[in-house]
């Protein structure tokens, strides 16, 4: 086991999730998309629509 964790494999996943895990928290939009609200009601059904 600490072979496998000393390994050249397991080290460069775990710095590339390292550098992913940061890049996705600092490339997070500060406000929500705009078209988020319209996506969320074009899925909804209305019964008067049929």
């Amino acid at each position: 086991m600490m072979a496998f964790l000393k390994s050249d494999l397991f080290l460069r996943f775990l710095g590339g999730f390292a550098i992913g895990a940061i890049g996705m928290f600092m490339m997070q939009p500060e406000e929500p998309p705009m078209f988020g609200s319209t996506a969320v009601a074009a899925t909804s059904t209305d019964s008067a629509s049929f």
